[in-house]
């Protein structure tokens, strides 16, 4: 399906539809939906709002309204759109092979045109995107987020009763992190030479949230990689993918992004990210520029070399000797890599070869954690029902550790396990792994 649209369907939008002519849903795609509901099982919207249109097949129902003329993208249907996580549990659980996926990811950017949303919401989207997506910025909040911790910031919020009455600064205040005041200057190497033969030159996507507010992901990524034989090739730029953006409608300031990390990584043979919702979009680039001339060709080479670091060391095998890591871990699917990447084996895989690890299994994996990009300062009160049924589930496992390869996810459970009273430590599996290999415990 990728490739420039065709002409002939796309005469049917007219100035009176609620989608324009640009890159909308196919209908082919669309047409797949047989709307037997497997995925309402497993769809999270609808199990939080129980309504049809909060469905996978219900929004393809308006997907399909939104094409025909005298359509109206009304606040009611920009709605039901923006209460889709995209964590794409339907897609994985369709029995038709509807690309639920495609479909959203081309609705999105339709509503951004096509819906005039509040001053409210602009604002708040414009100043998300304003900072989550600049490392700079977010460097600079770092001794912020500091004193306001020290300060007993939340405890003083709570007593004012702004947090009941102001739900997106709730979210900020209960997501806030306690980064250590190195962030500030913590910085990877350029470049890293592998310990021992070369196996492999590879490019380490550094990220935007990723590289300021979980730098020991990063250097622990790194330090693996470079373990294994691997040289690693870690450049300052980008400063951001594009994912936030792309999996939130903002089209042209994330294909912008997208184009510049394409340059960036370019020379290298393999691509790694080591954050699910980044690797799911740099996956994606082939598809989302297939209709640019100047970058179709271009996007479909680099999506092709990109590889979740846990997916690639498996696929590399492993060199270095792995050392006792005595700990119970609960291992979470963030869903752009379960789902979107069907990334589910390696994470495991390389888990359960750390000596004395235990890994135990939540149950509804499949389900989101709520935080699903931007959409736990979003649509606040759905995620943290969300959060709050996650975070129970990982602890009725007994774990003593959580697992998690993305830092939205790490975020959003660190909160709600801090809530239920019931705080563990969340890894990235690779710095389980590099724990392994560094030195004996």
């Amino acid at each position: 399906m990728d490739g420039p649209p065709d002409p002939a369907w796309l005469e049917e939008i007219t100035a009176e539809s609620a989608f324009d002519g640009h890159r909308p849903p196919e209908p082919a795609l669309l047409a797949d939906c047989v709307h037997c509901g497997f995925c309402l099982p497993t769809c999270p919207s609808y199990l939080v709002w129980g309504q049809e249109p909060d469905s996978p097949r219900g929004r393809i129902v308006l997907m399909n309204e939104a094409v025909r003329p005298g359509s109206e993208m009304s606040d009611e249907m920009a709605g039901h759109f923006d209460r889709c996580l995209g964590c794409m549990a339907c897609v994985t659980a369709c029995p038709s092979g509807v690309r639920y996926d495609r479909l959203i990811e081309a609705t999105r950017p339709q509503v951004e045109r096509n819906h005039r949303r509040s001053a409210r919401e602009r604002l708040l989207r414009r100043t998300l995107f304003a900072l989550f997506t600049h490392p700079g910025r977010l460097r600079a909040g770092v001794p912020l987020m500091a004193a306001f911790h020290a300060a007993g910031g939340r405890a003083l919020l709570g007593r004012t009763g702004v947090l009941d009455r102001l739900p997106t600064v709730r979210a900020l205040v209960s997501l806030a992190p306690r980064p250590p005041l190195k962030a500030v200057v913590s910085r990877l190497p350029e470049f890293t030479p592998a310990k021992g033969a070369c196996r492999a030159r590879v490019g380490l996507l550094q990220g935007c949230v990723q590289r300021v507010l979980f730098h020991d992901v990063n250097a622990a990524t790194v330090d693996v990689l470079s373990a294994e034989g691997c040289d690693v090739f870690a450049p300052r730029l980008p400063r951001c993918c594009g994912a936030l953006m792309l999996h939130s409608g903002e089209e042209p300031g994330g294909l912008a992004l997208a184009k510049q990390t394409i340059e960036a990584f370019e020379d290298c043979d393999v691509v790694i990210s080591n954050a699910a919702g980044c690797g799911s979009a740099l996956k994606d680039y082939g598809h989302l520029l297939a209709d640019d001339s100047l970058w179709a060709e271009r996007a479909a080479a680099f999506s092709a070399k990109v590889r979740d670091v846990t997916e690639f060391l498996v696929e590399l095998g492993p060199s270095a000797t792995r050392n006792p890591v005595p700990l119970k871990v609960a291992y979470h699917d963030a869903c752009h890599l379960a789902h979107a990447q069907k990334v589910r084996r390696p994470p495991r895989e390389l888990l359960a070869g750390i000596p004395e690890l235990e890994l135990l299994e939540p149950k509804g994996w499949e389900i989101c954690c709520g935080s699903a990009g931007l959409y736990n300062l979003l649509q606040v009160e759905a995620a943290e029902e969300l959060g709050r049924q996650k975070a129970e589930k990982l602890i009725a496992t007994g774990a003593e550790a959580i697992a998690a390869a993305n830092p939205g996810c790490t975020l959003q459970i660190a909160a709600h396990l801090e809530a239920l009273g019931r705080p563990l430590p969340i890894f990235h599996p690779v710095e389980l792994l590099s724990r392994s290999i560094e030195r004996p415990r």
